[in-house]
């Protein structure tokens, strides 16, 4: 197997044997990124010159037995969402000036650095984070690592296609209302939203607690790992959670005996692909076989797509607001769509859409009382084709209208994660959703690790 291959797990083993070293791993990365970038445009900056320095700084402590953190020498991206000292942070925008200082890390930037990881660059997102597709004025249009036709989905793209590609085996994500989990379902790779609070923001984004930070990785393990790191507090972040008392990875292989699951193929209100129900359903067998105790049924809420659009979209007014409002006219078009509509939302249709939300809160968590773990789709249809907000001849405008098995579990904060779970007669990869209740995200990481070894792992040809 080729290092580049190689989870950050299995890495980090052939350090500490020296079968393998921090330059190789780096290099090899950085030669996927050349051979293969510009086919998908997943990264929009890529420092080869500072990462190799740093690598053979790892190099040199692993020499000395000397290890810097949980993750010395791995190759990490980050996406352009996150704050990275001496790199601009752009967010897909030509309304942000590169040429300005950069002297901040965001918190999960400044727990990977502590860590040794060797940073290689930054991943696309949409303008700001937006939408559930990759694609920017500043960046053009990120592809599919197994179709680049296709989308890569959104925001977190390009951190999908980097992972899935093998580029890096780490990448940062963020996730508002699906952006990790969208992309990690078309990429056939694995994806965590935490718990809110649990991995620390900086900056707060204006879309308020709706957004999460979290992993994107080829393995269950490596996003334990990872989630060993990015959980590190950070005092900037006043909504954070302490750091966790017990790593990530204990109880990883605990297995399913005496979990009860629920399981809703379509949470009453989905058209779902059948083929993607199909698949999904085969894996929720699987997880009953493993000893889960597994009930159909569905959670009981009605779409709460309006409430979340009317706190997504005042968010998105919000975020304009840092460019003057001349320049507005340059933003994605769609972005200014709902900017103008999150300008309309008065305060007593921002109040209705909080109680919304508590409700859906207080719903989820009275079925969590008797489930430990709810099983859905990730998505309820494969990735269609690249520079569209929605799939070509889709009845609906917005990215909410094919993503409702993901919203939900923003506005209600809770833990929820995606694993890849199959790929279509067309080859194009199927993810399923495991949430748990809110801060049972070890919960949640061992039920997919209990599916993941159950499956061989799936990569796409594209080379």
């Amino acid at each position: 197997m080729s290092i580049w291959q190689l989870s950050a797990t299995e890495l980090l083993e052939q350090f500490r044997r020296g079968a393998g070293s921090p330059v190789e791993a780096t290099e090899a990365a950085l030669g996927r990124i050349d051979a293969l970038d510009g086919k998908v445009n997943a990264f929009c900056l890529v420092d080869a010159e500072r990462a190799l320095a740093d690598a053979r700084a790892s190099e040199q402590r692993w020499h000395r037995g000397e290890p810097r953190g949980l993750l010395d020498g791995v190759p990490v991206a980050i996406k352009d969402l996150f704050l990275t000292r001496d790199w601009p942070t752009l967010r897909g925008s030509v309304l942000i000036d590169p040429d300005q200082p950069w002297t901040e890390d965001a918190p999960s930037v400044a727990r990977l650095r502590e860590h040794g990881a060797v940073l290689i660059g930054k991943t696309t997102t949409p303008e700001l984070g937006w939408k559930g597709v990759t694609d920017s004025p500043r960046c053009g249009v990120t592809g599919n690592a197994w179709d680049p036709a296709l989308t890569s989905g959104g925001s977190s793209g390009g951190s999908a296609t980097a992972v899935a590609l093998s580029m890096v085996p780490l990448a940062t994500g963020t996730d508002g209302g699906g952006s990790i989990r969208i992309p990690a379902a078309f990429s056939g790779i694995f994806g965590l939203k935490p718990t809110y609070g649990r991995i620390p923001l900086y900056p707060a984004t204006p879309f308020g607690t709706l957004s999460h930070g979290g992993p994107m990785t080829r393995t269950v393990e490596d996003a334990a790992l990872m989630m060993d790191v990015l959980t590190g507090f950070d005092s900037r972040d006043w909504s954070a959670m302490p750091t966790p008392s017990e790593s990530h990875r204990t109880g990883l292989d605990r297995g399913l005996a005496g979990m009860r699951m629920a399981y809703s193929a379509d949470l009453g209100y989905v058209d779902v692909d059948p083929e993607i129900a199909a698949l999904v359903g085969h894996a929720v067998a699987k997880l009953s076989e493993l000893g889960a105790h597994v009930d159909e049924l569905d959670p009981g809420f009605a779409d709460p797509v309006e409430a979340f659009n009317v706190l997504w979209y005042s968010g998105a007014a919000k975020a304009v607001q840092q460019f003057p409002s001349a320049t507005w006219s340059q933003l994605d078009p769609g972005l200014q769509e709902i900017v103008e509509e999150g300008r309309r939302v008065s305060a007593s249709e921002y109040i209705d859409a909080t109680a919304e939300r508590n409700r859906l809160g207080v719903a989820m968590a009275r079925l969590h009382e008797t489930y430990d773990a709810l099983l859905t789709p990730t998505m309820p249809l494969v990735a269609f084709a690249t520079g569209h907000e929605v799939p070509p001849g889709w009845p609906q405008r917005r990215w909410t209208s094919w993503t409702p098995f993901s919203y939900p579990f923003n506005l209600t904060q809770q833990p929820a994660a995606s694993i890849p779970c199959g790929l279509t007669s067309a080859g194009l990869p199927v993810g399923l959703q495991v949430v748990g209740p809110r801060h049972a995200d070890p919960t949640v990481l061992a039920v997919c690790q209990a599916f993941e070894d159950t499956r061989d792992r799936q990569s796409p040809t594209l080379s």
